[in-house]
């Protein structure tokens, strides 16, 4: 065991890729490893590990054996939570056979999905998106990725191109800037009416609802260059994330747009962002939140700043208030005060938070929830399936839906949106691997 006061640590890529190291206090936890390693790569969740054994935000630095110079490897898992959550209103289950599911509303929105040879196939409304036949020659292979707004489709394709369809005032139309999208393009991400894409040469282009044209005019010197990455962080407001570790922020200031006001506090090592429907929060490499926006709905941290200087790992939203997953377990919310504190403020061993609507989930040994009842803070109803063997949940508007090891899903929360599966039950019995 190693019992010097610091060690030396590399985080190193799968690839054998280094991409970062240094000195640490053996007297630290590992959360300060995955700061470092999810300021390396904006956006994205890792897992760290030595060998094969998994190492934990809570692990205590000094308990690492490191007599035989093993490194630590990052796995990348998923794309973060600082993607802001669309109003989506039904969900839809990737099956291991390459089958999907769905269930809720399927009159108020559309779906797409990628096939495995690259080629897209949508349905649903077609007003929003349900129909791409006026694309379809340009979605027959290459396509990596899909984003959304609340009425259109960005297929973003493996040539660096992107192919949009669906409301053409929500970012279906792309044609203003046809030729930036045509190549070059790293990135995609959309908010609920616009979409935002990161070019090769680290700047930003937008399109969609014209007012995010305008705004980002405002800051337009700021994202011309050495952009790493950039996400939507509330329904009217987006973040890039600079390659010096500072964050810019573009959008409705009633919406967590402007940060002028805490701009000093985001000019280096900003881990990760993400927003409620008005006001966003940065994870900071030392582990601290910096918050911003509307007061009620989370801008305003004061109430548990002494909680938030240290120690937090990821930062979790619902559209209302915000969710800190700290280092040892525990979670700390702020936001809309209308919600009881007795739940989360007696919360320990927390390993994954999920927003949807107005309430929480958090998974621990079970599952607890809290918020609005009927937007999935009640789970008595099925609280007898959530008590083990639960690996992830998802949120859609108004419900939650969790894929069990098992590869089973249990749903809850208002029926509309999701919360009863029941007519598709015999389909999510086995076999799930994903939920969006």
């Amino acid at each position: 065991m190693a019992t010097r006061s610091e060690i030396h640590l590399e985080l190193v890529e799968l690839s054998g890729h280094v991409i970062a190291q240094g000195g640490w206090s053996a007297t630290l936890r590992a959360d300060c490893l995955y700061r470092t390693a999810r300021l390396a790569k904006p956006g994205h969740r890792c897992r760290l590990l030595q060998g094969t054994q998994e190492i934990k935000p809570s692990t205590p630095l000094a308990a690492l054996d490191l007599s035989l110079g093993t490194c630590i490897q990052v796995v990348w898992i998923s794309t973060s939570t600082d993607a802001y959550k669309s109003h989506s209103n039904a969900f839809a289950a990737i099956k291991a056979n390459g089958s999907v599911v769905t269930w809720g509303c399927a009159t108020n929105g559309a779906f797409a999905a990628i096939k495995a040879g690259g080629s897209v196939v949508t349905w649903g409304d077609p007003e929003r998106g349900g129909d791409s036949s006026a694309v379809a020659a340009l979605l027959t292979e290459g396509v990596v990725q899909i984003v959304a707004t609340d009425a259109a489709f960005a297929a973003f394709k493996a040539n660096g191109s992107v192919v949009t369809w669906g409301k053409g005032n929500r970012g279906g139309d792309s044609t203003a800037i046809a030729t930036l999208l045509a190549e070059g393009v790293a990135q995609v991400c959309g908010n609920l009416g616009a979409f935002a894409a990161r070019l090769s040469n680290g700047s930003v282009v937008t399109w969609g609802d014209a007012f995010f044209r305008f705004s980002l005019l405002a800051i337009a010197p700021l994202v011309a260059t050495d952009v790493a990455h950039i996400c939507a962080t509330s329904i009217h407001a987006f973040a890039a994330f600079k390659a010096n570790g500072s964050v810019v922020t573009w959008g409705s200031h009633f919406f967590g747009g402007d940060s002028s006001k805490v701009a000093p506090l985001l000019t280096e090592g900003v881990v990760q962002v993400c927003g409620t429907n008005t006001d966003c929060a940065a994870l900071m490499i030392d582990g601290s939140v910096v918050t911003w926006g509307n007061d009620a709905e989370g801008g305003d941290s004061s109430g548990v700043a002494s909680l938030l200087t240290e120690g937090v790992v990821e930062v979790y939203s619902n559209y209302r208030a915000f969710v800190a997953l700290k280092a040892d377990g525990s979670v700390v919310s702020w936001g809309d005060t209308s919600w009881p504190t007795l739940v989360w403020s007696h919360l320990s061993d927390v390993v994954q938070v999920c927003g949807a609507g107005g309430a929480f989930a958090a998974i621990r040994s079970g599952v607890v929830t809290w918020g609005n009842d009927e937007e999935g803070g009640d789970s008595s109803e099925v609280a007898a399936l959530l008590t083990e063997g639960v690996v992830q949940i998802c949120g859609s508007e108004m419900a939650f839906a969790a894929i069990k090891a098992d590869g089973s899903v249990v749903s809850w929360g208002n029926p509309r949106f999701g919360g009863d599966s029941s007519a598709v039950a015999s389909l999510l019995t086995e076999g799930v691997t994903a939920i969006f």
